[in-house]
């Protein structure tokens, strides 16, 4: 699928559910449940142990390109991608986007190489301003817990072309703020998976991404 309309695929899904877990069975399960509850978007992290497989066999069951409104509907990326080698490996794994806590300059370039899309974590205007002189066409704003959601607008003062995602410190509760600030999407992490882990019981992923799925949509409408 082409880069533009991956993008666009992430931005108006508006909430990626990143994933983290003790295996690649887990992980694959946890993300199966994630998209039954409506967060379409699925970041397998690199910490994840043989984290590829799980992208592999995300890859083959979902599709970018599939009708939205289909079960096979899902857009599978790679995270805490630290450099160009595991970028390269993640996207010959099927990686439809790779994410980064920094931003790194040839792990940028790498996917650029591929026509993949790159969010590379920034957190000050420099790193900001760097990634879009690279391409990256989405910068991840993290850890997000370190700032009040009104950062993306005070970010966007100076750069309002800036596509902004916050990562870390996104709740249900303050989703509608990331949003109303201008953040073009959320990243979720262990506030998703917490519960399903302590508990064991996996259907927790699909009812804690329904309530994120369905507080971006009541965002967007406001």
């Amino acid at each position: 699928m082409k880069k533009i309309k991956v993008v666009q695929r992430i931005l108006d899904s508006g909430v990626v559910a990143v994933l983290r877990g003790d295996s690649p069975e887990q992980v694959v399960e946890m993300a199966e449940q994630a998209i039954a509850g409506g967060v379409k978007i699925i970041e397998v992290t690199m910490t994840v142990p043989n984290a590829l497989q799980a992208i592999e066999q995300l890859s083959r069951v979902y599709s970018p390109e599939a009708p939205v409104d289909s079960d096979r509907f899902a857009v599978i990326g790679a995270g805490t991608v630290l450099e160009p080698v595991t970028a390269r490996m993640a996207i010959m794994a099927g990686s439809q986007f790779v994410v980064s806590p920094s931003l790194n300059e040839e792990t940028i370039k790498m996917c650029n190489l591929y026509r993949i899309p790159m969010m590379p974590g920034i957190v000050t205007i420099a790193d900001l301003l760097k990634g879009l002189e690279l391409g990256a066409d989405i910068m991840k704003l993290f850890p997000g817990n370190m700032f009040n959601p009104s950062i993306i607008k005070t970010y966007k003062g100076p750069v309002p072309q800036a596509n902004l995602m916050p990562t870390g410190g996104v709740s249900v509760d303050n989703l509608g703020e990331w949003i109303a600030n201008g953040a073009v999407a959320v990243g979720i992490g262990s506030d998703l998976t917490t519960e399903a882990l302590k508990t064991g019981d996996m259907t927790k992923v699909r009812d804690k991404a329904a309530q994120y799925a369905e507080a971006y949509r009541k965002a967007k409408q406001q």
